[in-house]
């Protein structure tokens, strides 16, 4: 019998063009492993925190009707998929991990969503997440942490572990991701999945709870180079309703993968850039690094270092511009119109009901953030801090454009470790947020990135990633260059790099 949840979104549709199989039963398959392994906050991998069977079970009956009528959506109609429980779906609670939004059921869909529904991806439900998307451990969301599938004692990266875990674990063959300093390639390097960051405005962000305006995005998160990019095609394009919308045509990403995977670079110039690999990295990281590297000069490529000076800084930068806006946006959550509501006893003001309800709802490093916001943006330090962090911003961003003047694509490590253990570094914010030391600067730049898995590392057998940067707008290099890598390395490893992920026990429902 054919096990459906190992098979890659681009298998599936190629079986349900073919008859193989129904959408319904694919579906039924994909509830039933949630089902078995996924658990709780206590037990199970915890990626989903809102399963909704009937909704995706009625939404693979419509598709199989579709497909009898021989008019089916789109390529991936009747795959199953998870969302990232930060965009609003009609009718299915949408919480961002938090206590002050429990129990809210959104009225309209995100855009992204009603893609997904027009394409006709049944949406088995949405996934965990470090609360409002703060976080790179998961272990920030108001439910519980999601575990990694390949050891349960650690994360799975963050903000979007519960993403990336229900893909490594077979839980569904596609998710939605949002990437504000690295929660989809963060999570993709420790999962051991792919995970990709689309272009600033190349995906509309409409109907997703923001965290950080300027820096959020929403993006693919799969098992394959070529499943990001065909699920990128059907997220991806204008949206008149979010004013950062790229107006252009959505590319060939999928045709570009499958140029890649026939492995031949010949031409393409990679840069290593200088200040994203050396110290601070694990040994087994930068080992599965420099292969990398050698396989891309094995297909053609030419293979130099770049300097990017202003990325130092980056992590600095990142850390005043994103609670500020941060600040900002979470003003809005002022139990006056929605959310979670305390209410002080005595006879309390507007004023105490909001102070209790905000006090009661947001979790410690959402504080932590408004607070950093808030001052940053307060009239003595303005300039001082967040006028001066958006200089460095345009100092990045120039470190980019002077870089892609000499190379195709930069690459670095995804993240500097592989998974840590859960609790580890919930007590040192400084070491949490160290992990998106290699991701931040794209998201100041708006630069598309892919981070893709490149192998285990020697000291803990964990998964480490490969990560692929390309100038704005120019995301069909990641798929070009991130297949022609990944068929080189399942060439080494004789298959996926998830064959080799221990099997889930199952957990008691």
């Amino acid at each position: 019998m054919t096990n459906w949840t190992r098979k890659t979104a681009d298998e599936l549709a190629q079986a349900l063009a073919a008859g193989e199989v129904t959408s319904v039963e694919l579906t039924q398959a994909h509830l039933d492993r949630i089902a078995a392994v996924d658990g709780d906050a206590d037990a199970g991998v915890h990626a989903f925190l809102h399963v909704d069977a009937e909704g995706a079970l009625a939404q693979a009956k419509a598709s199989d009707e579709r497909r009898a009528a021989g008019a089916p959506a789109s390529y991936l109609d009747g795959v199953p998929i998870a969302v990232k429980d930060v965009l609003a779906t009609e009718g299915v609670p949408t919480t961002v991990a938090s206590k002050i939004l429990e129990g809210w059921i959104p009225p309209y869909d995100a855009t992204v969503v009603k893609k997904l529904k027009a394409a006709g991806l049944p949406i088995l439900g949405k996934t965990n997440m470090d609360e409002f998307a703060m976080g790179s451990s998961t272990e920030h969301s108001a439910y519980g942490p999601t575990r990694n599938p390949w050891d349960q004692t650690r994360i799975p990266g963050g903000s979007g572990g519960g993403s990336a875990a229900a893909v490594s674990a077979f839980e569904a063959p596609l998710a939605i991701g949002t990437d504000t300093g690295g929660s989809i390639r963060q999570p993709a390097a420790v999962t051991g999945s792919v995970g990709v960051k689309p272009t600033y405005g190349g995906v509309s962000r409409y109907g997703l709870v923001a965290m950080a305006n300027s820096l959020d995005q929403v993006g693919p998160v799969t098992r394959t180079v070529l499943d990001s990019a065909l699920l990128h095609e059907l997220i991806g394009g204008h949206d008149p309703l979010d004013s950062t919308s790229i107006d252009a045509p959505v590319p060939a990403f999928a045709d570009a993968a499958r140029e890649g995977a026939a492995g031949d670079l010949t031409g393409l110039k990679v840069g290593v850039i200088t200040e994203l690999h050396g110290d601070g990295y694990q040994a087994g990281v930068l080992a599965r690094f420099n292969e990398s590297l050698d396989l891309l000069r094995a297909a053609g490529a030419e293979v130099v270092e770049v300097s990017c000076p202003s990325f130092v800084h980056a992590l600095a930068t990142y850390y005043l511009l994103m609670p500020s806006e941060a600040s900002s946006n979470l003003a809005k959550f002022d139990a006056m119109r929605y959310g979670v509501r305390v209410t002080p006893e005595g006879d309390p003001s507007a004023e105490d009901v909001m102070r209790a309800s905000r006090d009661a709802g947001f979790g410690d490093e959402v504080k932590r953030r408004i607070i950093i916001g808030t001052y940053a943006l307060s009239s003595g330090y303005y300039e001082a801090y967040y006028g001066q962090a958006q200089k460095v911003r345009t100092l990045i961003t120039r470190d980019f454009e002077a870089a892609f003047e000499q190379v195709d694509v930069l690459v670095s490590p995804t993240s500097p470790t592989t998974a840590f253990k859960l609790g580890e570094k919930l007590d040192d914010p400084i070491a949490m947020y160290l992990n998106d030391l290699a991701t931040i600067p794209a998201n100041l730049a708006g630069v598309p990135g892919i981070s893709l898995p490149n192998g285990l590392a020697d000291e803990d057998g964990l998964p480490s990633g490969f990560q692929i940067l390309a100038p704005a707008t120019e995301d069909v290099r990641l798929y070009r260059v991130g297949a022609a890598l990944e068929a080189a390395l399942e060439k080494n490893w004789g298959g996926p790099l998830l064959d080799r992920a221990p099997e889930l026990e199952g957990v008691q429902a």
